[in-house]
């Protein structure tokens, strides 16, 4: 006759800690691998604009970050940052520069294209236009979303570069020239690759296509 040998309670313990331990893993795995899993992307034939002429669908992996500009409160820049849409100039563009639930910044089309990544350059490459005068408003605000062109450390170094907040940084306001506003995908900007502390982000995301709604 067989007999049974019945697991002890702690065996039984270890077993289930096992089985939770390999599916957390699985888990984790899975969802570093399907980023934007829990993503909706933004349907433009669904939504409606009030002034298309100023929307702009920049589209990254997890999908289309939709964007208003706003020409009257910084025209040059706007046409400036339309012409460089509208010629597909961000086109492969990288996030070489991504903080945390802080900012992520993209448009070096020299030293910066996902092609093309000079880090010992990035962040100095120009467009071919000219630098810009700064545009500063000090009604703007730098709020959760919002978009302005990066600068050096001196004004009126505006070129091709730009950024978007993921938070409020009120110190911002009155020093960065405004472009817009985030109207849907904060999601998807949340994320981009960040450089783990680094300064620069190693094989970062980049821009897929960037083009105006019209």
């Amino acid at each position: 006759m067989i007999k049974t040998i019945k697991a002890s309670n702690s065996e039984k313990i270890l077993f289930i800690f096992l089985i939770v331990l390999a599916v957390s893993v699985f888990s984790s795995f899975f969802l570093l691998k399907n980023k934007c899993l829990f993503i909706n992307d933004n349907n433009l034939k669904k939504l409606n604009f009030k002034n298309p002429d100023n929307i702009a669908v920049m589209n990254l992996e997890c999908g289309n970050v939709i964007i208003e500009l706003y020409p009257e409160i910084s025209p040059k820049a706007v046409e400036r940052f339309k012409t460089l849409i509208e010629k597909k100039m961000y086109d492969g563009s990288a996030f070489y520069k991504v903080v945390e639930n802080t900012l992520v910044q993209a448009g070096d089309i020299e030293f910066g294209k996902v092609e093309y990544l000079d880090y010992s350059k990035i962040g100095s490459g120009k467009s071919g236009l000219g630098l810009l005068k700064s545009e500063l408003s000090n009604d703007f605000e730098f709020t959760e979303g919002s978009i302005g062109f990066a600068r050096s450390a001196e004004f009126d170094t505006e070129d091709s570069e730009f950024f978007i907040t993921l938070k409020e940084i009120p110190i911002y306001q009155g020093e960065y020239t405004p472009l817009g506003k985030v109207k849907y995908g904060l999601d998807i900007l949340k994320k981009i690759k960040t450089g783990n502390k680094a300064i620069y982000v190693l094989r970062p995301d980049y821009i897929n296509t960037f083009r105006m709604l019209d």
